[in-house]
């Protein structure tokens, strides 16, 4: 009786560990099924979602749009950033900081490939291109501030002109501001047009002129700011006062222009003694690798020599400039 009830028993165990077994085996088993699914699924729907953004212009442009927020965000508080921000109000450039410093890397880039597998076919010479390709937004970014601030301070008595013409036929400051931004040419049309968009929207009038001069850094429009917030003050003839300025303004105009054309010989003597050397040097270096080849390869002399060269040539361009340049 006890030999049968142990063998009962122990059937009993052996079924109960077989049908745990099966339990088990049959769990393992949906549930590779069910990750068969879903990684089949998920395939599906991401190549689907991926398909689907390509397919979508505007979602790409989203998520470019999203990454440009983020790194934006991130130059934000730089010191640079804000830097560049004003260079780039001042050149009216609708880029943000993001897009500023993304063209930075891609010029740097492009200028290291394209010296490297065209031009010279030294990673070397290369590298030094792509680094002055760096500059290449700046280089453009300042001569676009250069170039609108020449027109808007050549425009100024023009402007200052319509102004008191708009002053004398009874418009206020602000109207006048209005009459200068509906006639006037660029730049100074868009510059004063912000000025009036910025009075309207509760800005006022000195912070919205001050900001005009922080875009425009021109002493004559820092020296009409000054008329029109002393007269906004203390009162009195602005329409006067602006002539006076604006008979000043040409006469500092006529005599930048007299200065300029007898220093003409002296600026461009000196871009050209500073632009020679390297220009020689690049057509060397492209004509006959070889005879230029010592100077690029060899770290011990050749690249101090090609520092000090540099450093020279910046040198005596410096002094050059410093010359020729007079304070009027």
């Amino acid at each position: 009786m006890g030999t049968e009830m142990l063998i009962a028993g122990g059937a009993g165990l052996v079924a109960v560990v077989i049908l745990i077994a099966g339990i088990v085996s049959i769990r393992s088993e949906r549930q590779e099924q069910i990750e068969e699914r879903l990684e089949r699924y998920t395939t599906e729907y991401s190549s689907t979602a991926l398909a689907g953004r390509e397919d979508d212009p505007e979602a790409a442009e989203a998520e470019v749009s999203l990454l440009t927020q983020r790194l934006d965000s991130a130059l934000a508080e730089r010191n640079f950033a804000k830097k560049w921000r004003v260079q780039l109000a001042r050149a009216d450039l609708k880029l943000t900081v993001a897009e500023y410093f993304s063209l930075h890397i891609i010029s740097g880039l492009g200028v290291f490939l394209v010296s490297w597998f065209i031009i010279f076919g030294n990673p070397i010479a290369g590298a030094a291109a792509g680094i002055a390709g760096l500059f290449i937004p700046r280089f453009y970014v300042a001569r676009k501030q250069g170039q609108r601030l020449k027109a808007f301070e050549n425009q100024l008595p023009d402007t200052i002109g319509l102004w008191v013409n708009a002053l004398r036929s009874g418009y206020s400051v602000l109207q006048a501001m209005e009459a200068i931004a509906r006639e006037a040419p660029e730049p100074t049309s868009t510059e004063f047009r912000r000025v009036v968009q910025e009075v309207q929207l509760g800005v006022p009038m000195d912070a919205a002129l001050e900001h005009l001069l922080n875009r425009m850094p021109s002493e004559d429009m820092d020296l009409v700011n000054t008329a029109v917030n002393i007269q906004r003050e203390v009162g009195g003839n602005l329409a006067e006062i602006l002539e006076a300025i604006a008979h000043t303004i040409r006469e500092r105009i006529k005599l930048k222009g007299e200065i300029r054309v007898l220093t003409s010989q002296g600026r461009i003597t000196g871009w050209l003694i500073s632009l020679l050397p390297i220009i020689l040097t690049v057509f060397l270096m492209i004509v006959s690798p070889g005879y230029m080849g010592g100077l690029v390869e060899n770290r011990m002399c050749g690249w101090p020599m090609l520092g000090i060269g540099l450093g020279l040539i910046g040198t005596g361009a410096a002094i050059i400039q410093k010359i020729v340049s007079i304070d009027y």
